[in-house]
């Protein structure tokens, strides 16, 4: 692997004036896919006026270079995350690091930050393993400010200037609903799944697969995969209508957000209707099954619904799931499709799936995709019940700078930014909670169009 060492260099005298020693500094980011290119345009932007540079390291080069345009201030380094030898030495180089890896690989990174005192941003959910970490980044004087994107990220900051907002005023808050979805633009919406991938496609086939567990009038529910994207819950935005299934553990952050004595509190995903009744089959077909493997190669699409469903006794169930919408849904993503080859190896139905998903999901070049966060914030204040909507729609450009690179890679590049300028001091594993984070972050991010209307009314 060959890479420039970063140089120290002398910038011009002013007149009279001695010339000072200067380190120009490193961001090094690891991946460069889907959710990279807005990222990339913002770190290298910000490059000339502050004088760094930018590593960005991928299995694929042209990947890298699709998104760095040959950049004075990048470096295209090709690697291997799990080579140890050169994933320490690009990370040596760095003044922050920021990893949009899979989530699953975000610790060999974290580990090497550590042990080399280099500061990390991630967009994914923080785990136990990287909680684990909190103490030595500490004693490192470092920061892992992990949920640093969209959903997480954009989520948590906005709904804290909320609360936070409502707390100083005087409310009392008693239900709090969260939702985000990306989405297609309704312009470039063209296939019975009202869906287009623009992010990770391997999340969008197992999304929900541990469950789901929330608080709603004041009972907790502990709401089985199965069951998700069967329960029919609608939401309407500004005239047009969304499902919504909840996501993951909810509870888990009402300590994170400070709230007390709530009545009602859930995180969900937005789809659209016709896309929640798809995929509810989907799965009750077991067609994001990760157990079965299937021997792939010359197999058409075709030939693997029939295989998948003869495997597992589910011809009649298919008959009788297939109304005219999920069979128009179905065909969409290959049911009767005898000439295209899966060739993909063993592989299970979720495996096959992503990859026929990807196939025929895909944003063509010039689809704009949609992002929708919409914050429901039920609170009481002088003996009055209020409802705040809080909503951010946002289309994407294309199907390079869409709106979920834009809101997953904007907040990680301006945290950078804030801690590279000395604006962010904090140590130890964090979420973007505090208003030393979420004040600035989201000031920034309105510069970019990322904002939130709110809409205020009283319900009693």
């Amino acid at each position: 692997m060959h890479y420039n060492v970063i140089k120290s260099y002398f910038p011009p005298c002013g007149k009279g004036l001695p010339c000072a020693k200067k380190k120009v500094k490193t961001i090094v980011l690891f991946g460069a896919g889907k959710s990279a290119s807005v990222l990339i345009d913002y770190i290298l932007n910000e490059s000339e006026k502050n004088d760094w540079q930018l590593i960005v390291a991928d299995s694929n080069k042209d990947i890298i270079e699709s998104k760095t345009h040959g950049h004075k201030r990048s470096k295209s380094i090709v690697t291997d995350i799990t080579d140890t030898h050169k994933r320490r030495e690009l990370i040596a180089t760095a003044d922050i690091v920021i990893s949009m890896m899979p989530a699953s690989l975000h610790f060999l990174i974290a580990e090497d930050c550590i042990s080399l005192s280099k500061h990390l941003l991630t967009a994914s959910y923080v785990d136990d393993k990287i909680k684990s970490l909190d103490k030595k980044a500490k004693e490192a004087g470092i920061l892992f400010l992990c949920e640093m994107g969209l959903d997480p990220g954009i989520d948590h900051m906005s709904a804290m200037k909320i609360f936070d907002e409502i707390n100083a005023d005087g409310g009392k808050i008693f239900s709090f609903k969260s939702h985000c979805g990306g989405l297609v633009a309704p312009e470039s919406d063209d296939n019975p799944w009202h869906y287009k991938i623009s992010w990770n496609p391997r999340n969008v086939i197992l999304a929900g697969k541990a469950g789901a567990t929330y608080l709603l009038n004041n009972k907790t529910i502990n709401e089985p995969y199965e069951n998700l994207f069967a329960n029919n819950n609608e939401l309407d935005i500004n005239g047009q209508s969304f499902g919504y299934y909840p996501n993951r553990d909810s509870l888990s952050y009402i300590q994170t957000y400070n709230l007390k004595n709530l009545e009602t509190f859930i995180r969900t995903t937005l789809r659209m209707p016709e896309f929640m009744q798809g995929w509810d089959k989907i799965i009750k077909l077991k067609l994001t099954d990760e157990q079965t493997k299937f021997a792939t190669e010359g197999l058409s699409f075709a030939k693997f619904y029939s295989n998948h469903f003869e495997t597992h006794g589910l011809q009649e169930n298919f008959k009788m799931l297939c109304d005219e919408l999920f069979l128009s849904q179905i065909n969409y993503l290959g049911y009767n499709d005898d000439s295209s080859l899966l060739n993909i190896g063993e592989a299970t139905a979720a495996d096959v799936m992503q990859f026929i998903v990807e196939k025929k999901l895909m944003l063509q070049p010039t689809d704009k995709d949609l992002v929708v966060m919409v914050h429901e914030v039920e609170f009481e204040k002088d003996n009055k019940k209020n409802l705040l909507k809080s909503i951010l729609y946002l289309k994407g450009n294309n199907s390079i700078h869409t709106a979920m690179a834009k809101t997953v890679g904007l907040p990680l590049g301006i945290a950078a930014n804030l801690i590279l300028n000395g604006k962010i001091n904090l140590t130890g594993v964090h979420i973007p909670v505090k208003k030393e984070i979420y004040i600035p972050v989201l000031q920034e991010l309105e510069k970019f169009d990322v904002r939130f209307e709110e809409q205020l009314q009283q319900i009693s």
